[in-house]
């Protein structure tokens, strides 16, 4: 199946339409000749950059010349220019450290800039990070810091980190100060100022592991929108100056939780460099008068001295709730002061406020109006494209053995956030360090440095976390692990090739719908009588498709409680279209979508509303969202008819007792992992099981496995006393002759079925439909195939206007040719 899912990959990729590459516009990177490739640098020097002489020609800079080198999230630094023709044109080698203060990896691209102007540094202050100093002794400025600076003019950065080596140690500084400026060369008469507490390793560890725009995938457009709506505004305010509109002031950002809307505000604040407030919605609620207002109030004021700055409130629902369905003064007074506030910030104050919640509607509305919140990003469930970023991004520090294909998981992981993936790959690290735990010795102090070396995390380890993880959208709803293929069921073909072209295709296929200018169909409902295989066909079409199932009883949604009937199956939706692709698989539906109006002593109607809320949901169903409503019910008749429209479970599948050849071809997939006696013929069991059901022929097969394993743990008690009987006779080396003897015995007493285990297990068989019953669902199907067969003989004119359609005057007359008792499989509509 993996070759029929690479499509999915492609489906929202890499051809976009003009519309869709202007949306993502912001993201593209332009083309310039100073922005160069990260190479490693073959010396340890943390002042200089290495370039080509066509490089250095091209960029108009000398050997010997002092640059800006300006790298990721805001980062920038000062180097030297050196000569290095070993490497290519158009890349740049900087050490390990200067990589780190200008965040960069190797691979990716840095900007350099000449700077003809940089002053020389009256005074500066350097502090050393506490790990590489622990248990030195004597000056740090004599062993280090004299030798480094002196006679060598070095660049240095405010905020930049260097590494000196003395004697046996190498010690890491930052630059803490900077006289006259933030950028300046240390010459001969600069003070180097070292007095102070060493800086710890974790304070900075956090500065370097900022996150960034490389750390979020899966969201490429919403990223692109709230790139334009912050950083656009931040950094160049005078384009909305000059076009004549004022720049937005908030976004509202939602989605389910896990999907990284905290991750993105972020990294645009890394990004950008500007100040970022965070606001976690519940901290700012107090109960002391006036003081969640004043918390609120402090933090804008923060922000504006701060500017250019990001606001960012996380659970905005907490303290911004709909001032008509909460009790309480405190929040309604809250939300009245976030208005004000909102109003009142300067268009072009450079603060931006950004918000997030899973629950927008939960939101006051005068909130959500143009000059507030000016934009609402929904940052939804990632496609199969989506998830293969993610992937990447979670995978690119990890050790992953040959053979790991990301898009494979990527395409099984349906429904998965950002916060999942990071989980699934966490897990399936854990799980190869399991595995290696028979070599670790807990006791020791290091681990030996080949069982380092051996880790490494396989695709057997990646398909065990996906066996234990489910996707959190689908945390709270019981989604079933099927592994139900088509070959599990035997018979039904024509039913299979029907659900083939109503399930698998959209999914597989989604282009051809597109092409035809068609909306997949929503669902099927299956009747017929019981044990024929209806539950058993919607697990095998979850599973073909790699679709979430989502199985729910008809019961179980009825509730005692005035509108919880409708609120769980309003869930159960809400949760398949988060985690869509899904099938919904709905079982017993006569029990909750009985027809309207017939339900005598319904206390306040509550089965109607439940159709009513059924048809609503199914109806609001988003073509974009493959969900698909499988029915299955006994009682075909029972049901409200504006279900079986066109439109919802428009196609009703009979599926009819299985004929000879179906039940056979049962038998045998029943049987096919089970040793059976050589030439047994199961034909024969078909033959005798007229008017059987799958569910009868499967009780056949387990009694019949019941008796071998009977008749095989008698064999071994036997086999045991026997050998116990033959040691007491026999001394020395015979003893273990007959041990071997016997234990060879043993391993074929009962290898297989025997036709005497079926003979035993067919005296207790019998039928579980009655023929009365079977009568009145092929009544029902027929009446179904006739309502559907009324315009057979339409056919479209010639040119001068012959074309009939004329109904045929017998309205059962589409029912003529349908089956008959020798052939039931063909009662299918």
């Amino acid at each position: 199946m993996v070759d029929e899912k690479k499509p999915l990959l492609d489906a929202s990729g890499a051809d976009q339409s003009k519309e869709d590459q202007t949306a993502t516009a912001i993201l593209r990177k332009k083309k310039k000749d100073n922005a160069l490739l990260v190479d490693d640098a073959v010396n340890d020097d943390n002042s200089v950059i290495a370039m080509t002489s066509n490089t250095m020609d091209k960029l108009q800079l000398f050997r010997g010349d002092t640059v800006l080198v300006k790298g990721k999230k805001r980062k920038d630094t000062v180097l030297i220019v050196l000569l290095d023709d070993d490497i290519d044109d158009g890349a740049v080698r900087i050490n390990r450290v200067v990589r780190n203060n200008l965040r960069v990896r190797l691979g990716d691209i840095v900007t350099v800039h000449p700077l003809p102007d940089i002053k020389y540094a009256s005074r500066i202050s350097v502090l050393p990070i506490a790990d590489t100093v622990e248990g030195l002794t004597g000056s740090l400025f004599e062993v280090y810091l004299k030798p480094y600076f002196v006679e060598a003019y070095r660049p240095v950065r405010k905020g930049d980190h260097f590494v000196v080596r003395g004697g046996m140690r190498q010690v890491e500084f930052k630059v803490v100060e900077v006289e006259p400026s933030e950028s300046a060369i240390v010459a001969q008469d600069t003070i180097i100022h070292c007095e102070g507490e060493p800086i710890n390793r974790e304070d900075e560890e956090n500065n370097i592991n900022e996150v960034g725009y490389d750390d979020i995938g899966g969201c490429r457009k919403q990223m692109a929108q709230i790139r334009e709506l912050v950083e656009l505004p931040l950094r160049h305010p005078q384009l909305f100056k000059s076009i004549g509109i004022k720049p937005p002031k908030g976004i509202l950002m939602y989605g389910p939780p896990g999907t990284g809307k905290t991750l993105m505000a972020r990294a645009v604040a890394n990004e950008t460099g500007a100040f970022f407030f965070l606001i976690n919605g519940p901290e700012v609620m107090s109960k002391m008068a006036g003081e969640s207002e004043s918390n609120l109030r402090k933090a804008f004021e923060e922000a504006e001295k701060n500017a250019p700055a990001i606001i960012f409130i996380d659970e905005i629902d907490s303290i911004a709730p709909k001032r008509d369905k909460t009790n309480g003064e405190v929040e309604r007074r809250v939300v009245s002061q976030l208005l004000t506030l909102m109003d009142g910030m300067k268009a072009r104050s450079n603060v931006v406020v950004i918000a997030a919640t899973n629950r927008p509607n939960s939101i006051d509305p005068a909130l959500r109006r143009f000059g507030r919140f000016d934009r609402e990003v929904d940052i939804g469930i990632p496609d199969a494209t989506g998830r293969l970023e993610v992937l990447r991004i979670h995978t690119k520090n990890m050790k992953l053995a040959e053979g790991v294909d990301l898009e494979t998981i990527a395409a099984e992981t349906h429904g998965y956030v950002g916060a999942d993936v990071a989980s699934l790959c966490s897990e399936a690290a854990m799980q190869q360090i399991r595995e290696k735990m028979d070599l670790i010795d807990l006791d020791e102090e290091e681990i030996d440095a080949e069982i380092l070396d051996s880790l490494g995390v396989t695709m057997d380890n990646f398909r065990f976390a996906l066996g234990n993880s489910n996707p959190s959208a689908l945390r709270e709803t019981v989604v079933e692990n099927v592994n139900v293929t088509w070959d599990d069921i035997g018979g039904l073909d024509h039913v299979k090739d029907e659900l083939k072209e109503t399930v698998e295709y959209p999914v597989l296929h989604p282009d051809q719908y597109t092409k035809f200018g068609l909306a997949p169909s929503k669902g099927v409902l299956f009747f017929g009588p019981p044990g024929t295989g209806k539950t058993l066909l919607a697990k095998a079409v979850a599973t073909e498709v790699s679709a979430n199932f989502i199985s729910v009883k008809g019961p179980e949604l009825l509730s005692m409680y005035f509108g919880e009937s409708e609120s769980n199956i309003r869930d159960i939706f809400d949760k398949a279209r988060a985690a869509a692709p899904t099938v919904v698989f709905l079982d017993e539906l006569d029990s909750i979508a009985k027809a309207r109006g017939n339900s005598m002593g319904d206390a306040g109607g509550a089965s109607d509303r439940v159709v009513n809320q059924l048809l609503t949901e199914m109806d609001g169903m988003n073509a974009k969202k493959n969900v698909f409503v499988v029915g299955a019910t006994n009682r075909p008749d029972q049901i409200d008819p504006a279900i079986l429209r066109p439109g919802r479970l428009d196609q009703l599948i009979y599926v009819p007792l299985p004929d000879e050849p179906a039940r056979l071809s049962i038998l045998n997939a029943q049987l096919r992992n089970t040793p059976l006696e050589p030439g047994l013929d199961l034909s024969q069991i078909a033959k005798t099981t007229h008017g059987f059901s799958g569910a009868d022929l499967s009780y056949i097969v387990q009694r019949s496995a019941k008796f071998a394993i009977k008749d095989s743990i008698e064999a071994h008690k036997r086999s045991i006393a026997e050998k116990e009987a033959a040691k007491v006779k026999t001394e020395g080396g015979e003893d273990v002759e007959m041990k071997e003897e016997a234990e060879e015995e043993e391993e074929d007493l009962v290898p297989y079925i025997t036709r005497e285990h079926f003979e035993e297990a067919m005296k207790t068989a019998k039928r579980s439909v009655s023929d009365a019953e079977l009568r009145r669902y092929e009544a029902y199907a027929q009446q179904i195939q006739a309502s559907r067969g009324q315009y057979t003989n339409f056919k479209f004119g010639d040119s001068t206007g012959d074309g009939q359609t004329i109904p045929p005057a017998n309205p059962n007359a589409g029912a003529a040719n349908f089956g008959s008792a020798e052939d039931e499989d063909d009662l299918y509509s």
